[in-house]
Formats: C-alpha cells, sequence, structure tokens
C-alpha cells in the first residue's frame, strides 16, 4: 500500500494487502479491511468502516458528511461489508443521529453515479444498478435488485428479493419477492427468475404467489388480504415475513396494477 502519490492520514488503520492507488485520500478514524483495492482518485472521509476484499473505483466518495440540514457534526460512520464492490463516482454519505450509520452489506454491487443518503440500511447481495439513488433513512433487504435510474423517497422500505425495474420513482413500501414497475409504481408479479436463480422450488415460487394473488388480484384491502393470507395460507417464512412487512409498513405498500385500457 506503499503509494507516494496517494494521501493516507496517519489515524487511518489499514489492513495488511491493502492496494490504494495514487491520487487518493484516506481521512482520519477511516478503517480499511485485508485485500481492498482503493482506485485512483477516491475520497474516503472520517467515519468509514471498510470490510476485506472490496474494491472502490475511481472517483467514488465514501462517508462524506449528510445533506442534511439537521446534521451537527456528531460522530457518525458508514459501514460496508466484505466483498463489496462501489464503482466509479457513486457517494455514500455517512449517518445522522437517527440511525448514526449508513450501512452497505456483503457482496454488493453499487453501480456508476449511485448515491446512498445518510442512515440508509441496504443488505446482502444487492444490486444497484447506474445512476439509482436512495433518500435518507431507507431501508432495503437482501438480494434486492435496483435496475438503472432509479430513485427511492426517503423512509421507504424495500423488501427481500425485490426487483425495480429502471427509472422507476418509488414512493410506497415495496414487499418481499415481487418486482415493481410502472408509473406509479405497481405490482406487477413476484421476481420468479431471481427466485429461481437463488434456489427456490417450484412449490415455494407457487406458494409465494398464491399469497400476492389474494393482496393485490382479490377485492380486499391490505387489511382484509393480511387476516385471509394469515387465517387461510400455511405458516411459513416467507408467509410470515410478508405478513410481517406489510403490519411494519410505514408509508404504505404500493398497488396493484390495473389497465385503464
Amino acid at each position: 500500500m506503499n503509494q507516494p502519490l496517494a494521501y493516507v492520514h496517519p489515524g487511518a488503520k489499514i489492513a495488511k494487502n491493502v492496494v490504494i492507488e495514487p491520487f487518493s485520500t484516506i481521512h482520519n478514524n477511516v478503517r480499511i479491511g485485508e485485500g481492498t483495492w482503493i482506485g485512483s482518485n477516491v475520497t474516503i472521509m472520517e467515519g468509514a468502516r471498510i470490510g476485506k476484499n472490496c474494491n472502490i473505483f475511481p472517483g467514488a466518495v465514501i462517508s462524506a458528511p449528510p445533506q442534511d440540514l439537521k446534521y451537527k457534526g456528531e460522530e457518525t460512520v458508514v459501514e460496508i461489508g466484505n466483498n463489496t464492490t462501489i464503482r466509479e463516482c457513486a457517494t455514500i454519505h455517512k449517518g445522522t443521529s437517527d440511525r448514526m450509520k449508513t450501512v452497505i452489506g456483503k457482496n454488493c454491487l453499487i453501480m456508476a453515479y449511485c448515491h446512498v443518503a445518510h442512515d440508509c440500511i441496504v443488505g446482502n447481495n444487492c444490486i444497484f444498478s447506474n445512476n439509482s439513488t436512495l433518500a435518507g433513512h431507507v431501508t432495503i433487504g437482501d438480494f434486492v435488485i435496483l435496475a438503472g435510474m432509479v430513485a427511492v423517497h426517503q423512509f421507504v422500505a424495500i423488501g427481500n428479493h425485490a426487483f425495480v425495474t429502471g427509472g422507476s420513482l418509488v414512493r410506497k413500501d415495496v414487499p418481499p419477492y415481487v418486482k415493481g414497475a410502472r408509473e406509479p409504481l405497481s405490482y406487477v408479479g413476484i421476481n420468479s427468475v431471481g427466485l429461481r436463480r437463488r434456489g427456490f422450488d417450484s412449490d415455494k415460487i407457487r406458494e409465494i404467489q398464491n399469497i400476492y394473488r389474494i393482496l393485490y388480484q382479490k377485492s380486499y384491502n391490505n387489511t382484509q388480504a393480511a387476516q385471509i393470507i394469515e387465517a387461510e395460507m400455511e405458516a411459513t417464512p416467507e408467509r410470515d415475513e410478508i405478513l410481517q412487512f406489510i403490519k411494519d409498513s410505514q408509508r404504505g405498500i404500493m398497488k396493484g396494477y390495473f389497465s385503464t385500457n
């Protein structure tokens, strides 16, 4: 890591086998795990906690102060899990007094020009395509895919294994296992392709489909649908996860799609 054209603050804790390319800046109170590669012209500011075997590409800015007028300089952090890749010019801001941290999980891919705002919590194995943007306080589960140029409203939650199509505006919570598309963002089926790739068998996929048929394709409101799902569907981890997500939703879940043609 002895790169004479990079600046590394003496207070930064850099593990073995970290490579820091020319013209990058590592501030005080930063920790970088073994095997991580830091490309040229990267800025890693105070409070960054970067795991092992990460790759951070040129122009990225990690742990900058949040763009929140309520932030008063409190000591907060950004945590990035092992084996995560941050591509060119992505920005990830540290937390505020709300959560005190912004978190990106393990094995994630954050593509070029994405922005993750303060106090976001992102799970493991997520993919954010180019220019996708999370406002503050967003919570995202594991194995979530955001296609290009998705914009997520503050305080929104997106459940595990969800897929959001490119260019979408996400104003409401997106339940687990589903696909969201169109404007306004609507349920357009479950993410069956992604589920198969991750080892879900046909019976499990059919179970999830049947749950969402009750929720989105019958004439029930969310409360009625949840009661019917709980009463009629066998208790499984997936069923319980969906019901808990609906119960916990603060912004309300996205609606079903109805054609006006």
